[in-house]
């Protein structure tokens, strides 16, 4: 299959990039950015390779460099924000520090034809955002369009290398999906031929080499990732060797251990265990107000519970399966190559005896090349009810997150039945499916308000809506103020320890969504 390869130099987008290459239909893999030339050109399926943006700036001491054979292959290669940079810079160009930082909206204006640009309009909006800018071209080199600051936004470097200063991929940026599908399939003439469906064959042969006949082990939430991994294992392996063991926590949603059970049923699973962990979770979170201190300990507490409990069911070795998307091996600073930063810890990307586990390859990941939305397609292709499929999106640590500050047994029943309330409004009201994530949260202070004619101090719960394509950026859900003002009276009438209800209207980013 004819595919466009990502070199990934620790951007936070480069799934991103990839994604929109499957969007059009041409089957793209991300590498790390210092794959060397070789490897490539042993690929005869690579059509075409992208070189990511990347948090580094090429004049940093130890700035990701690509092996210098790239860009003598005799392939196209497409440089975006940090791969345009590095190309300048390699070649003898020059990449000067900016005064101000060029992020968000700016218009691009054409200054030569180029098939890159082929039916896109001049003038259309890009999507900026980096520190640095091409200062003087290397010989041989054209600008083809620049922003409307004045900085060269599209170069035609030669020998198949083309570099823009912007991000296509991302939502904001007009006709990006044009531009890139200008250069997969005009450019790089690849063909159009992947698909969901193809992508389940391919996991489910992946899944078969990696376990042979050893079972498999897959904690399950009840969330649509842990549900969609299932639902793959039990596609790709006899019933029989995958084991499925739900963990409840204390930290759920209302009612999940009953859901779960009935989805599992539906899906036609036999090995299902139910562990109840509530006062091993509980215990282990008391006094622990951090929330990186209490991913760590959940992540860990998860496996050494399930180390303890597997046991007695699966004599010998396993795999362990994880729901894991990309979204959270990037934002974990876990994604392919070595330069990507932190921006939080996922519980089961950092926890050290899930990083062990990974690290001796007993670790399945079926979903970690994957946005939610495509783990969302995925459900569907493989037959998982809409109403599992749709589900928003549950943090693996649960509600410990959510509690800011210390949890405990009276804050997870408060914001349970809070959280309850809200979600059910939502979808008795219509607007559950407009949202792409909607819970509660619990602050850590109190409020003094007023109970009949007596004075009271009561919790503080924030409310969370947010829109999004793909959970890399999000809006803020712009709730119509009676929805609001409804759902508010709701939660403090019906849980009497809340006394005050307010609404997060930050924006991803500079906010995260949880």
């Amino acid at each position: 299959m004819d595919k466009i390869v990502v070199l990934d130099f620790g951007s936070q987008t480069a799934q991103l990039i990839s994604r929109r290459i499957r969007e059009i239909g041409v089957y793209s893999e991300i590498l790390p950015g210092t794959t060397p030339a070789a490897d490539l050109t042993a690929d005869p399926s690579i059509r075409g390779i992208i070189l990511s943006g990347s948090p580094a700036s090429v004049h940093d001491a130890d700035a990701p460099v690509p092996d210098p054979g790239i860009y003598d292959l005799p392939i196209p290669k497409l440089g975006i924000c940090y791969g345009l940079q590095r190309a300048i810079h390699d070649q003898g160009g020059r990449v000067g520090r900016s005064e101000r930082r060029e992020y968000g909206r700016s218009r691009v204006q054409f200054s030569t034809s180029h098939e890159l640009l082929a039916g896109i309009p001049d003038g259309f909006v890009s999507w900026m955002s980096h520190g640095d800018h091409v200062d003087s071209l290397p010989a041989g080199a054209d600008i083809i369009a620049t922003s409307q600051h004045g900085v060269p936004a599209a170069v035609d470097l030669g020998r198949g290398f083309v570099g823009i200063q912007f991000h296509p991929e991302v939502t904001h940026c007009e006709h990006g999906t044009d531009i890139l599908r200008n250069f997969a399939v005009t450019m790089s003439g690849a063909a159009a031929n992947w698909s969901m469906e193809g992508y389940v064959e391919q996991a489910a042969r992946a899944i078969r080499e990696a376990a042979g006949t050893v079972p498999v082990l897959l904690l399950i939430s009840g969330g649509v990732d842990s549900t969609v991994v299932a639902a793959l294992l039990l596609h790709a392996l006899p019933p029989e060797q995958v084991h499925l063991m739900y963990i409840d926590t204390g930290l759920m949603r209302k009612d999940e251990t009953v859901e779960v059970r009935a989805t599992l049923a539906s899906l036609g699973a036999g090995n299902v265990d139910v562990v109840d962990a509530e006062s091993d979770f509980l215990s282990a979170l008391a006094g622990v107000v951090d929330p990186e201190q209490k991913r760590t300990i959940i992540g860990d507490l998860f496996i050494t519970i399930q180390e303890r409990e597997i046991a007695s069911r699966i004599p010998g070795d396993y795999f362990l399966a994880q729901g894991t998307l990309y979204t959270d091996m990037i934002e974990s600073g876990a994604g392919v190559g070595k330069h990507a930063h932190v921006i939080k810890s996922h519980h089961n990307v950092r926890s050290p005896l899930v990083a062990a586990k990974r690290a001796a390859g007993r670790v399945i990941e079926p979903l970690s090349r994957l946005y939610k939305d495509e783990v969302r397609q995925l459900g569907r292709v493989l037959g998982v009810a809409p109403g599992v499929v749709n589900r928003h999106p549950f943090p693996g640590p649960g509600l410990a997150v959510r509690i800011l500050g210390e949890v405990t047994r009276e804050k997870c029943e408060m914001l349970r039945e809070a959280d309850a309330i809200y979600i059910e409004e939502l979808k008795r009201r219509g607007l559950y499916d407009e949202i792409w994530q909607a819970f509660t949260v619990l602050l850590p202070t109190k409020s003094v308000g007023v109970a009949g004619d007596s004075r009271k101090y009561g919790y503080v719960v924030a409310l969370r809506a947010v829109v999004s394509a793909d959970g890399m950026t999000a809006d803020v859900y712009p709730f119509p103020t009676e929805h609001l003002l409804e759902i508010s009276a709701l939660i403090t009438n019906r849980v009497p320890e809340i006394g005050r209800v307010v609404y997060d209207v930050s924006s991803k980013p500079p906010a995260t969504i949880e």
